[in-house]
């Protein structure tokens, strides 16, 4: 008998879905809860985030950074994000962060300011091997998020620059359905195709804006999209584009190339295409002071000093970039005598009372909060929509955040493990009793661990001393 007419022996029988007797679809926890911008799944990328139990720190980043007008030079341009509860990494800020930055890259800020900024986000976070040590090696993250942004802000901002131009030149040119959808019109005009389409040659643009865009004409002449085109390239001339901007920084082989590549030209494209400021974030700021000796930590603090405040770049002058350090507890002491030696501290002060201005305070969660992120999880993973935090209960919940001191990466492990073992056991509610029994199980697992430890070195050390 041909194959095609043949069929396997076994029967295939489907896997039952065991979390659904939670009116789940799979355990909605995090196994290691800690962030990872990358990861496709919500549950390890910040996707998954209840905004209400960050509500106080929210509303103070606005009224505080991002509703002050660019405009006014008294806006803050260092500001700190500190966590002042003392329950360790995990505590929720990376989730914060990446939250806010979506936040601020929804419309720009338009919409928060009430149109008195024109803003975008940037998400920084240094390696945890000490990578990031001198103030060059961070020029050198943010240009990577820059570049790499998933909103292509160089993309968007050469696309408006391109549409202004046009829109005076070649009014006729641009069809009124093109406006209707705006991601569309910024490939467009970024696509070499759809100028050749249109007739539209890319000098007149350029010739245009150094006559009229007072932003423009100060961007060095030698940035990619500056450069004229020779005859024959009128009609085989390149649309400039993130890549070749890449390109451009990598050429550079000093450091003030970058610095001043980063704090003069990126500050007027970005200007001269309508934004007028940008936050950037840097998470785990504490790895950078953590690797450096005295000298580069003071070296480092006199670099933000010089390119956010009181040097002769663009940025300094301007107050374009804004930065937002999220902090730890513990890293004021780590850095105060950097910032003092450097005369940050003057400038925006680490040390500062509780109640100023550039320092929002990340306060620990409590029981209240502690149940409304369970139920986060829980209702992004539902199977039908369900208002509750069934199989919790409250006291089970209120005893996870007892024991874990309301760390929120702790809380949502421990929140993992249980679901687990719920279901192994068959058990339709998690009370406090079973949250009792599981952390009496980790007490023993952890001791069983740390005295395998001791008698396989106490073995190996007895072994050393025989030979």
């Amino acid at each position: 008998m041909p194959s095609i007419l043949k069929r396997a022996g076994g029967s295939v029988t489907e896997v039952k879905n065991i979390y659904e007797v939670y009116n789940l679809k799979e355990n909605p926890f995090p196994i290691t809860p800690f962030i990872s911008q990358e990861s496709p799944d919500k549950r390890y990328n910040g996707d998954i985030y209840e905004s209400s139990i960050r509500m106080i720190e929210e509303q103070k980043i606005d009224e505080q950074f991002l509703k002050v007008p660019q405009n006014n030079h008294n806006h803050i341009r260092v500001g700190y994000v500190l966590d002042n509860s003392y329950v360790g990494r995990g505590n929720g800020k990376s989730s914060f962060a990446l939250n806010l930055i979506k936040k601020i890259n929804h419309t720009f800020c338009l919409d928060i300011s009430n149109e008195a900024n024109k803003c975008f986000g940037l998400y920084l976070c240094p390696e945890p091997s000490g990578k990031t040590r001198s103030f060059v090696n961070l020029l050198d993250l943010l240009v990577d998020a820059i570049f790499n942004s998933n909103i292509r802000i160089i993309e968007y901002s050469l696309a408006a620059l391109r549409l202004e131009a046009i829109m005076s030149l070649y009014p006729e040119k641009i069809e009124p359905d093109e406006f209707l959808d705006e991601t569309a019109l910024i490939a467009s005009l970024n696509s070499l195709e759809w100028f050749n389409k249109k007739d539209i040659y890319y000098d007149d643009i350029n010739t245009y804006l150094i006559k009229n865009n007072e932003f423009y004409d100060k961007i060095s002449p030698n940035v990619p999209f500056r450069k004229k085109h020779t005859a024959y390239d009128r009609t085989n001339f390149r649309i400039i584009s993130t890549n070749h901007m890449q390109d451009y920084y990598s050429s550079f082989k000093k450091e003030n190339e970058k610095i001043n590549f980063i704090f003069n030209d990126l500050v007027y494209l970005f200007l001269a295409s309508g934004f007028n400021g940008a936050y950037i974030i840097i998470d785990d700021f504490e790895r950078i002071p953590d690797f450096q000796s005295d000298r580069q930590k003071r070296d480092f603090a006199f670099e933000i000093r010089t390119n956010f405040f009181d040097g002769t770049s663009a940025n300094s002058r301007l107050g374009f970039y804004n930065l937002i350090l999220m902090l730890h507890a513990g890293v004021p002491r780590l850095i105060e005598k950097a910032w003092s030696d450097s005369g940050m501290e003057q400038r925006s002060s680490i040390s500062a009372a509780a109640n100023a201005p550039h320092i929002i305070h990340f306060n620990k969660l409590d029981k209240g909060r502690a149940i409304l992120l369970i139920k986060k999880y829980l209702s992004e993973f539902r199977v039908a929509s369900e208002d509750s935090i069934r199989p919790f209960t409250e006291n089970a919940i209120a005893k996870i955040g007892e024991e874990k001191e309301y760390n929120a990466a702790q809380m949502l492990s421990l929140a993992y493990m249980l679901l687990e073992d719920s279901v192994k056991k068959g058990l339709k509610i998690i009370d406090v009793n079973e949250v009792d029994q599981m952390l009496q199980k980790s007490k023993i697992q952890v001791t069983t661990a740390e005295t395998i430890i001791d008698e396989n070195s106490t073995d190996l050390l007895f072994k050393a001393a025989a030979e």
